[in-house]
């Protein structure tokens, strides 16, 4: 159902803490233009956390338009108000969004009862596919592969899950048994790195940050994955690796994936968080155009 390469696309804001609708429609087009399978709106990356309801619904609206059709939308949706989240995935379908990616409870260390009633309940209101959303770093919480199982097989819209662990090992588990109870089950990984042990094991592929300026080296792995063509996959996974020193150029990783993302479009805009002043230094930011040269 789902699979391939989806990009969790940054949110671009102004100065001010508007949304920048301009320089989110041109990093929307390219993405389309540069052909990924699918666009995750208001993921980790996209700073859903920032965001009151009613701007979540606004940014929707523009940004499911902006998409049009030409690939698939994912929306975020996870929140620890049940409601809040039955609200936005019925809102999201009625905008034509194809899929929930929903985070499981944050803060509190939920056992795993409570979480398979959290996911029961949105299950049961969503007229949307939903993705489960496994993040221990940010949550406290680790998923276990029997209950990630249970759900899928109680709920025939739980479709999928983006596991966003460091350990391979733990997506593994996933693909292993939860595709044993449904064999369509989509296991993405969170992490860019990634995409080549998560296809070797079974998986659909990658929903990972530097795909929003570096999409074609993602698309151009999963295509030589497809054709058996190991050199190809040797010399993009050595490209892939190296990208991945982005995320350590600056904390949040944010502030360096979107001077990032701001190059590849040759464009500029506010790289900061939303209501944040905080920004990226100067001397980082020839780091950031050396590594990225290739794709700018």
């Amino acid at each position: 159902m789902f699979k391939g390469i989806y990009t969790p696309i940054i949110t671009i804001f102004d100065g001010a803490g508007g949304f920048d609708w301009e320089s989110n429609a041109k990093l929307i087009d390219k993405l389309v233009q540069d052909g990924v399978d699918g666009i995750v709106l208001m993921g980790s990356i996209g700073e859903f956390f920032t965001l009151a309801l009613e701007a979540k619904k606004t940014y929707l609206k523009f940004a499911i338009e902006a998409v049009g059709k030409r690939t698939k939308v994912m929306v975020g949706t996870g929140s620890n108000n049940v409601e809040e989240v039955i609200e936005l995935n019925q809102y999201a379908y009625q905008l034509g969004a194809d899929a929930a990616l929903v985070l499981c409870p944050y803060f509190f260390s939920l056992g795993e009862d409570a979480l398979y009633e959290y996911y029961k309940k949105i299950a049961d209101e969503s007229p949307l596919p939903i993705l489960l959303y496994n993040f221990p770093e940010r949550t406290s919480v680790n998923m276990s592969a029997q209950l990630v199982s249970r759900l899928a097989k109680d709920f025939d819209n739980i479709v999928g899950i983006k596991d966003s662990t460091v350990q391979f090992g733990n997506t593994r588990k996933y693909i292993e048994a939860v595709k044993a109870v449904k064999p369509d089950f989509c296991v993405f990984s969170g992490f860019d790195e990634c995409l080549l042990p998560n296809l070797l094991s079974g998986g659909a592929g990658i929903i990972g940050g530097l795909s929003n300026f570096a999409a074609k080296l993602f698309i151009d792995t999963h295509r030589a994955f497809n054709e058996g063509d190991l050199q190809k996959l040797t010399a993009y996974q050595v490209k892939i690796n190296q990208l991945m020193h982005i995320y350590d150029l600056s904390n949040p990783f944010i502030l360096a994936m979107k001077e990032a993302v701001s190059m590849s479009l040759d464009r500029e805009f506010n790289t900061s968080l939303k209501g944040s002043d905080l920004k990226l230094d100067n001397d980082q930011k020839p780091v950031i155009k050396a590594l990225i040269q290739d794709y700018i």
